[in-house]
């Protein structure tokens, strides 16, 4: 028994909550990766604190041979180190051993912020054809939008880096198709309309 068509009201509350479903899901993901990272990031400096309570003339080798590593003669690298130490001795060492500096440093909401945005702005070109095409072809025409703006996102990324254009378009447009026909024979096989 075929199932009737869905109620354009119907199809615009499914595609609402798709949308909000999953915006949280990606914010709830990045901030539970982010904030594992932020955590790393702290027992690191933690480390770090430990490490220059407990040993600062190892500590000042590390830095030292660090600056040599880079091309600095052994004086000037002792005169960077002992200069920059007195300065911010953790700061230097987390930004010159551990990699890491106030810009760089974990940021869990920013980044489950980033996501639920990025989702929700890339979820709503499909979600704002439930409200002006037909039940009958609005599948098509989701798959169509999607694809078409995933490829210029690819076109796009790929031109800010430098990279051929036509080959970054056909990649995200390409894994974007793979995503949703994934999607919809998972659907099929558990019996959901798609």
């Amino acid at each position: 028994m075929a199932a009737a068509d869905p109620s354009r009201g119907a199809i615009l509350v499914a595609a609402v909550a798709g949308l909000v479903a999953g915006s949280l899901s990606m914010a709830a993901g990045e901030y539970v990766s982010v904030s594992s990272q932020a955590d790393t990031e702290s027992a690191d400096l933690a480390r770090e604190r430990r490490e220059l309570a407990e040993s600062p003339a190892t500590e000042r080798a590390e830095l030292i041979g660090i600056y040599v590593a880079r091309g600095l003669s052994r004086d000037l690298a002792t005169q960077v180190a002992d200069q920059l130490t007195a300065a911010d001795a953790l700061g230097t060492h987390a930004r010159e051993e551990l990699g890491l500096s106030e810009g760089t440093m974990a940021r869990p909401l920013q980044a489950a912020l980033a996501s639920a945005g990025a989702f929700a702005l890339g979820a709503a070109p499909p979600v704002a054809l439930a409200v002006v095409v037909a039940p009958t072809t609005l599948s098509l025409a989701v798959i169509g939008v999607s694809l078409s703006l995933l490829g210029g996102l690819g076109a796009a990324a790929a031109k800010l880096g430098g990279a051929p254009v036509a080959r970054g378009a056909a990649r995200v447009a390409f894994w974007g198709a793979v995503a949703m026909a994934a999607s919809a024979l998972v659907g099929r096989l558990f019996g959901a309309v798609v």
